[in-house]
């Protein structure tokens, strides 16, 4: 998240707010077709795990906590190495991490295909290199990190059908990489969005993809308070 607008700064609110209204995705993407390819729905309740980087994990942890089938969600770092996967280093864009959200799913009640759909849809702008919205930099970088050859799969099929099917005006950038280890970030990161309804980033840059989750996604749709 740029700093200016994030709730170290707030003595800078109102240049900050100007600044997120101009350069946020005013409203996220449209609703997009689903995954011609995807895995069935498992026949017994479990435990799996995909790993998403798309902008700022405030915003994306808070579209995928209110997914029903989600068990539960981290905000944290992967793409480097455990030493450098601390907030301020992360943000030297020095260190090869993204920030990025660890989704524990139940594949009985929701697959990995319809994460897919709302990762692109609505957690994030997938044609954006190395940013999003406000936020510039390689740690806020498009990645998919998969965990199996299924989800390496099932990921490149899905951009593939996107960019074959134009539905963005331009062409997916983001990555579909190995993921070779998950850092879970800083306390203060988990449940920001949640935590700190009031800061202007969160209004303006985060509320608006909650909004759409439910609006596109009613029927997977469910509301969120943390665990205690």
């Amino acid at each position: 998240m740029t700093p200016m607008i994030s709730s170290m700064f707030l003595p800078q609110v109102t240049l900050g707010l100007s600044l997120a209204i101009s350069t946020c995705c005013a409203a996220p993407n449209p609703p997009i077709p689903p995954p011609f390819t995807d895995a069935p729905l498992a026949s017994h309740s479990g435990k799996e795990t995909a790993v998403f980087a798309g902008g700022c994990f405030w915003g994306v942890q808070s579209v995928f906590q209110r997914v029903r089938g989600v068990i539960a969600t981290t905000a944290g770092y992967a793409g480097g190495s455990a030493a450098t996967a601390k907030y301020r280093q992360v943000g030297t864009e020095t260190t090869g991490h993204a920030e990025s959200v660890e989704v524990v799913y139940d594949p009985s009640r929701i697959t990995y295909g319809q994460l897919l759909r709302i990762y692109f849809s609505v957690a994030h702008d997938p044609t954006q290199l190395n940013r999003q919205g406000p936020d510039v930099g390689t740690s806020y970088r498009s990645v998919i990190f998969y965990k199996t050859e299924e989800q390496q799969r099932l990921a490149k099929a899905y951009i593939a059908q996107l960019d074959a099917g134009k539905v963005f005006a331009k062409p997916i950038v983001t990555e579909v990489t190995p993921l070779k280890g998950f850092y879970r970030a800083e306390d203060y990161h988990q449940d920001y969005a949640y935590n700190n309804p009031d800061n202007p980033y969160i209004q303006v840059c985060d509320r608006p993809k909650i909004a759409a989750l439910k609006e596109q996604f009613p029927e997977l749709f469910v509301d969120y308070k943390p665990k205690k």
